[in-house]
């Protein structure tokens, strides 16, 4: 399956961004190529963070690695040495927990049931969440790409971690304090 035309436009229209005048700008000024050029990068940079996270999903959702190799046109293995390691930036930090073992099938309910003991979610990679611990309890929700940010922040919503394509990760404080123990979430 590719892009149809309207969706290859719009990917057009976005690497253009709100500069009406560039297109102009490109029959008499060499500087604009440039411009072009790098909003052109900085989308390719972009869609490759995506095909990771989609890739990342499709893991923790169980698809296999000859699977997601035959999408892509490469062998199994190819894919696997191309995506099969976390990004850097999903490290937990020194007072943060790994909270492993986690699919796409299990983690929502799994991370309800952590945030009975004061775990929420400030980071998500391949079959884990980044978790911080405080004093009340919270509930974890999971939207697809796109989400009206904006109708989940009016519901007490805030964003956990950078989500992965095609998630977006929700975490919502509740007034209700803590149940004690760590819920099973080892250093």
């Amino acid at each position: 399956m590719s892009l149809d035309k309207e969706s290859r436009n719009q990917l057009r229209e976005l690497i253009f961004g709100s500069d009406a005048g560039l297109s102009d700008r490109l029959l008499e000024d060499p500087a604009a190529w440039r411009e072009l050029i790098v909003r052109a990068k900085e989308a390719d940079s972009e869609t490759t963070d995506i095909l990771m996270e989609a890739v990342l999903a499709a893991r923790a959702a169980d698809v296999s690695w000859e699977s997601i190799g035959s999408a892509l046109q490469i062998s199994r293995q190819a894919a696997q040495q191309r995506f099969g390691k976390a990004r850097a930036e999903d490290n937990a930090g020194p007072d943060q927990r790994r909270f492993f073992g986690l699919t796409a099938f299990n983690e929502i309910g799994e991370l309800n049931r952590v945030g009975r003991y004061g775990w929420h979610s400030v980071g998500n990679g391949p079959l884990f969440h980044a978790v911080e611990r405080d004093e009340f309890q919270w509930e974890h929700h999971r939207t697809t790409f796109p989400t009206d940010p904006a109708r989940m922040e009016r519901d007490g919503w805030q964003r956990a971690g950078s989500g992965w394509f095609p998630w977006v990760y929700w975490k919502r404080r509740l007034d209700v304090p803590a149940l004690e123990g760590d819920a099973g979430i080892t250093q």
